[in-house]
């Protein structure tokens, strides 16, 4: 263990091969601002510049040693010249996503959200992927396959509407079943528009005599749910031409206010931890590769403290996750190091301060170093909640006057749990065919109040699971008015007039209560989940009910995890025990630009923190911890040496591990002339060197001696 975290931290796999386990993307050149030094650079769009092709941009990144990948959007991107008609002579802004009153939905000037009919898929083969393989790049992102769901009025989703169902176009605020028809189209059409695009790379990298892999990079379900947009999500991870996904979580995902005990606020750490779950348990089944994705911003405009507290808090939940250990460690490093923001109570804008920039080193690095772990978060586990696709179709418009204000009915399933320190994961529905899916569940949540099941087999796994042990909670009134769409539970032979109907008849209970079926139990509660959380204390049964079906429940604050030599903690607010978490030390405190080492560590209600114990360091001299990627690590005799590179215009912070006090300090440029402004300090009672210098993207040099 302690070979391979050396191994990692110093940017190399065990197999002597280079690894993509960490990335960044960019629709800039290099500049040395910029040079966050990730295993992978993505270079984003294949749009030529003025005096700078696309080719050009890639080849800086690649001068720089880094391996090369690409980016684009699938529903929307600078794609000029397909819109406005230079690719095959025609016009095609009419391809654009169009709500009910007419309008256009746009992502920028000339640039509509697009409904992906075949000419479009056309362009993306040719004229993108094509472009890009013969670019030597062999690792593609295809971006946010968005449909919103307020959209699907213009004539071309008509005429896809005439094709994929035979019978012509319904508008879909005319109905409940209209809506659920037209967002089950949205879906299928950018499913069918990523499989033709994924299989054209496949293909034509291989009569190249090349192989590329094709990821995703996607919002959560639980956000696109929540954000009213339609994509294919879970669905992709059966293609053959995907292999895997980039979980796009961030700040401005995780902080949409949510209710809880019937109050309505941010609750970021606890929606992040929920998203970056979700595309766990999308992926995992199926073995495909998952990067997860924190932003140190985010777009919309906050200031320079509130964008620290809100990444610490996303970036301990996506490290709370031990079987992820591939990063995106940020989108747009060009406009976190080069663009001004405001500071806090402040109208002054200025670039990222020298504390966050170094703080946010520190981190990236450690998920250079990130180890996965077959350790577990604290708490109860084997609780899921289950999601499915179609939680997207039914969350606009609004009819019969249901409503489910910010996705209440998902939250009320799973916060009640989360803020008693239960580590509730959740479970999806398209991936009950794998035998992984629920090997590791004692108690499954679900409700038809927010989604609907795409096929009767869902209801033959989770009966089938349930006779051998498994513990079912149903939670709904199953009056909303989505019931009774034209779907497979009240058409070809069926008559039921909800879903759930037909799951009850398999598992043979009706009504609510407690039901023993075979070596398993069913608990049906006639309430909607968003009841559990739109009312104060409206969850108490809920989670008695819990409770009683998981046995032994251990309800807490907080979470910790312990994961290589990374103690990771959040302690939860609103919750009655309101005790701060201490970790014993000696430990660094990562959070901290400074890198102090501590005796202990005490965590607030509502705070996380990132913590390296020294008790668990590896044997002989290592840097622990640093705001720069460190390379050339070698011991000689009673020295250490390495090269330390990092974006310029940024301060380093290292703390280095030494047998005993160094007797000299050696910091030089590439050029061995002295680096200015060093500062040094000796901490004895945990043999370690702080160490603080100027960057330098070319690398700076330190050699110690004791």
């Amino acid at each position: 263990m302690k070979y391979s975290l050396l191994c990692l931290a110093l940017g190399f796999s065990l197999t002597g091969f280079a690894q993509q386990k960490t990335a960044f993307q960019t629709s800039s050149p290099w500049i040395p601002q910029i040079d966050v030094r990730s295993d992978m650079a993505i270079v984003y769009g294949v749009s030529d510049r003025l005096h700078l092709t696309f080719e050009q941009r890639v080849r800086s990144w690649r001068d720089r040693g880094y391996q090369l990948a690409f980016m684009t959007g699938i529903a929307w991107g600078g794609y000029f010249d397909y819109f406005l008609g230079a690719w095959d002579g025609k016009n095609h802004l009419g391809v654009g996503q169009v709500q009910q009153n007419g309008d256009t939905i746009w992502h920028g000037h000339n640039m509509p959200y697009v409904v992906p009919v075949q000419s479009f898929i056309d362009y993306m083969k040719t004229a993108v992927v094509k472009r890009v393989i013969d670019a030597g790049i062999h690792t593609v992102f295809l971006e946010e396959p968005e449909f919103w769901a307020r959209a699907g009025y213009s004539q071309p989703f008509k005429e896809e509407w005439q094709k994929y169902y035979g019978f012509p176009w319904r508008p879909q605020d005319a109905s409940p079943e209209n809506t659920y028809l037209s967002n089950k189209l949205k879906y299928h059409l950018y499913y069918h528009a990523i499989k033709e695009v994924s299989d054209y790379a496949k293909a034509y990298a291989l009569s190249k005599g090349a192989t590329v892999k094709v990821y995703i990079a996607t919002h959560s379900l639980v956000n696109y749910s929540s954000w009213q947009i339609v994509s294919p999500e879970a669905s992709l991870a059966s293609l053959p031409g995907i292999d895997g996904y980039i979980a796009q979580v961030w700040t401005g995902t995780s902080r949409e206010p949510t209710y809880f005990d019937g109050l309505r606020k941010e609750r970021v750490f606890e929606n992040a931890y929920l998203e970056y779950g979700s595309m766990v348990s999308m992926t995992a089944p199926t073995g495909r590769k998952l990067f997860f994705l924190t932003d140190p911003i985010e777009d919309r405009p906050r200031d320079w403290a509130d964008y620290k507290k809100n990444y610490q808090a996303t970036f301990t939940a996506e490290i709370l996750y031990p079987g992820v250990d591939n990063y995106e460690v940020m989108p747009w490093p060009e406009r976190i190091y080069t663009r001004p923001y405001k500071l806090a109570n402040s109208d002054s804008a200025v670039l990222i301060p020298k504390y966050y920039s170094t703080q946010m080193q520190v981190m990236i690095n450690v998920l250079n170093a990130m180890p996965r772990s077959v350790r577990r978060i604290s708490g109860s586990s084997g609780i899921g909640v289950l999601m499915g696709n179609s939680l997207m179709f039914q969350r606009f418009p609004t009819h019969n006057g249901y409503d489910d204000p910010q996705f209440s009915n998902f939250y009320g399933q799973t916060l009640p749990l989360i803020k008693r320190g239960i580590p509730v994961q959740t479970v999806h529905m398209e991936n009950l065919q794998y035998p992984a899916t629920l090997s590791h569940i004692k108690v499954l949540v679900m409700s038809y109040s927010n989604m609907k099941p795409m096929s009767p087999s869902v209801h033959r796994y989770i009966a089938d699971w349930v006779r051998k042990g498994g513990t079912l909670i149903y939670c709904g009134r199953d009056d909303d008015p989505y019931q009774n769409v034209m779907e497979w539970w009240d058409t070809k032979g069926n008559s039921f007039t909800a879903p759930s109907q037909h799951l009850f008849k398999l598992l043979g209970v009706e009504g609510a209560g407690r039901f023993p079926v075979g070596k398993g139990v069913v608990y049906v509660i006639r309430q909607d989940p968003k009841e559990f959380v739109l009312q104060a204390s409206g969850d108490t049964a809920y989670v008695r009910t819990v409770r009683q079906a998981y046995g032994a429940l251990s309800v807490k604050n907080n979470f910790y995890l312990e994961r290589g030599p990374y103690d990771i903690v959040s302690v939860l607010d609103e919750n009655p025990d309101t005790a701060a978490y201490v970790v014993h030390g000696p430990v660094i405190d990562l959070f901290d630009p400074m890198l102090p080492v501590l005796a202990s560590k005490t965590v607030l209600p509502g705070e996380q923190a990132l913590l390296y114990d020294l008790r668990r360091a590896p044997a002989g001299p290592s840097v622990l911890a640093s705001a720069s990627r460190i390379y050339s690590a070698r011991v000689s005799g009673r020295s250490f040496a390495f090269v330390a590179k990092s974006p310029a215009a940024t301060i380093d912070a290292s703390r280095v591990w030494l047998p005993s006090r160094p007797v000299s300090v050696s910091v030089t440029d590439v050029n061995g002339a002295p680096v200015p402004d060093v500062s040094s300090s000796w901490n004895e009672v945990s043999h370690t060197l702080f160490l603080g210098f100027g960057n330098s993207p070319e690398g700076v040099q330190v050699r110690l001696r004791w």
